[in-house]
Order: structure tokens, then sequence, then C-alpha cells
């Protein structure tokens, strides 16, 4: 019953996936004009002669002169093949471009998650345990701070304590000398240094949030008559609250893995920029700025697949951990 719960749940996002490349190529061409327009704004701010007939031999070559659906199926036929289409701006194949900074966010931000998780756990379960304690309130503190403080504030206010009293740069996610250089295992060991400051910021927010619901979900459960019943029969404590209490509470907390993928994804933009890091965030937004359609789709669509994603693995840790899920 379980696999064919997870079967399911695998094909339907097929169709979700689908959709959401629909919807981020409409996306992508829904500001008036297209690259070309863009394009001869560019030429004429610099003080160049605008060529209608080279534009108009852009939009042929390029096929921005085709109706839409016709553009989205040969573009989502050349997506099935592997084959992204070619970047307007880069004239290089948008695979090319994409990959490694996919590749970066996605270690980034799958990091995060697990970060944000080994803290927000532990935490939450104390803070629901020692109830009103010193220790319960330093954590909604901090978990209050940490979801009214925006991740970029958080970025700058951590480079400026770096240079100024340390003298250090926390930007970026490679040394100097191994920004450029082909992948090593002295450039992946490079990467971990550099990689800790980025989760932490981004995932101040997620802990913050995941502490407060991990609370609040082992409160309602640990005054239940379950509970009671453990405890008369001789379990100790520890056992008695991981055992029964905290898989329970657990629920609700493994479903926001849904909605915290995608938050990180976003909140991952704006710090990319004050970090400079080289993640998908500031080359996507460079492509919307240039109507870069196939650089801004191919982003958005795989961004889009790591949400769905996301989702789906929620729904199967969830069936997994919860066994009064029913899988009908």
């Amino acid at each position: 019953m379980l696999l064919n719960y997870i079967f399911r749940r695998i094909i339907w996002s097929i169709p979700f996936m689908f959709a959401a490349s629909l919807v981020a190529f409409a996306l992508i061409t829904l500001p008036p004009g297209d690259y070309a327009t863009t394009y001869a704004q560019s030429l004429a701010q610099s003080g160049d002669i605008v060529d209608t007939a080279r534009l108009n031999a852009l939009r042929e070559r390029f096929g921005l002169d085709q109706p839409f659906f016709v553009q989205y199926f040969k573009w989502i036929g050349g997506v099935l093949q592997g084959d992204f289409g070619v970047s307007f701006e880069w004239q290089q194949p948008v695979a090319t471009l994409i990959w490694e900074r996919l590749g970066l966010s996605f270690f980034l931000e799958i990091s995060t998650l697990v970060f944000a998780w080994s803290v927000a756990l532990p935490l939450g379960i104390y803070s629901a345990v020692r109830k009103y304690s010193v220790g319960d309130y330093l954590a909604s503190i901090i978990g209050f701070i940490g979801l009214a403080v925006p991740n970029f504030l958080i970025a700058l206010v951590l480079m400026y304590v770096a240079v100024v009293h340390f003298g250090s740069d926390v930007s970026g996610l490679f040394s100097p000398e191994y920004r450029d250089a082909p992948w090593s295992w002295a450039k992946f060991v490079n990467l971990l240094g550099h990689m800790w400051i980025p989760i932490v910021i981004l995932g101040t927010s997620t802990v913050a949030g995941l502490t407060r619901i991990m609370r609040a979900n082992l409160l309602d459960e640990l005054h239940k008559p379950y509970v009671a019943t453990a405890r008369a029969k001789g379990l100790s404590e520890f056992q008695l609250i991981l055992k029964y209490p905290v898989r329970l509470a657990l629920n609700p907390f493994v479903s926001t893995i849904g909605w915290a993928f995608p938050q990180l994804i976003s909140g991952a933009v704006i710090t990319s920029f004050v970090l400079g890091l080289p993640t998908s965030g500031p080359l996507l937004l460079q492509a919307l700025l240039a109507q870069d359609m196939y650089l801004a789709g191919a982003f958005i669509l795989l961004l889009s697949c790591f949400a769905i994603i996301g989702m789906l693995v929620s729904d199967i840790l969830l069936a997994l951990v919860d066994p009064r899920i029913r899988y009908r």
C-alpha cells in the first residue's frame, strides 16, 4: 500500500511539472516586447543607431515572431531532449550557463534545510518540554528576531562585522584562487569552508519558524491521555517523549518541507546578491531584465521542479512517519 501510494504520488508530480513549465514560459513572455525590444533599448541608450531590419532578423533567428504555443512546444520539446536552447544575451547554450549555478543553489538549499531541521527539532522539543523556562524564553526571543529580521540584513551586518572587526571577506563561496579553477577535492573543501556563512544566514528564519511549529505541536500532544498511560507503564521520560508525542508532533513539522524549500529558493536570491554568491539568483534576475527567455525559462522551470520535488518528499516522509496517514 505504501509503495503504491508513493508511485501514484510520483506519477501525479509529472503533470504538475508540465503545468509549471507552461506557467514559467507564460511568465517570461508576459512583459511587453521581447529580447529584440530590450536589445534595441540598450542600443538607443548607448547612442547607437537601431536598425529595424537587424531587429527583425534577430526575431526571425530566435523565433520570437512565432505564436506563443509554437514557441512553447519548440522550447519544451528541446527541454525533454536535454536542450534548453541558446541564451540570447550570452550567445551560449543555456545548459552550459545554468548547471553549475543550479548545482550550487541546490547544494546550498539542501544544506540549509538540513541545518534548519538539525537545530529546530531539538530546540522545539526543549522549548515544549521546559515550557516557560529561561531556555524557552530565550529560544522564543531568538525565534522572533529570526522571523522579523530579513536575511539580507543579517548578511549585511555579518559582512560589516567581518570586514571592520576581523579584516576578512565573507562574500562568495570560494577563495580567489579557486573561483575559476576546475573542480577538485581541494576546491570542494574550500566550498565547505565558505558554505557555513550563507547557510546560517538563510537558515535563521527557517529555524525560527520550525522551532515555533515544533513547540506548538508538541505542547498539544504532551497532555493527551496516551502520554499519561505510557508514563504509568514505567517508560522513562526521554523514551516516552521521543517514542510517542514527538513522532505524532512531527506531522505538521514534516509537511513544512513543502513550503520551506520554495521559501529558501526565493530568500536566497537577495542574499546571493548581497554576499556575491555564484548561485542561480543573480543570473536569473539578469536574464529576466534582458528578457532572455530561454535562460530565464530554464531557471524558473528547474526551480519550480525543485519545489515540486520538495512537496513530493514531504508527502512521502509524512506517509513514513505518521501511521495515521490513509493512502486512499
